[in-house]
């Protein structure tokens, strides 16, 4: 009768050890990119105002012939 426990207790403790699960797969996340785009509100002002200058510059500094 012992050696019947004996081998009952070794193989339930042998069995829930095969089916304790899987090997543990730890997968890397990559960290998120964040873009950030250059915004600027005199970004789309500049051109024009240097253009106006050059134009109201050539008008003013123009001959007088």
């Amino acid at each position: 009768m012992k050696k019947v426990m004996t081998a009952a207790v070794a193989l339930s403790l042998v069995g829930s050890a095969a089916f304790a699960g899987g090997p543990v797969v730890v997968v890397d996340e990559a960290d998120p990119v964040v873009v950030t785009e250059r915004t600027s509100s005199t970004g789309g002002v500049l051109v024009p105002l240097l253009i106006g200058a050059a134009v109201l510059c050539a008008v003013a500094c123009g001959s007088d012939s």
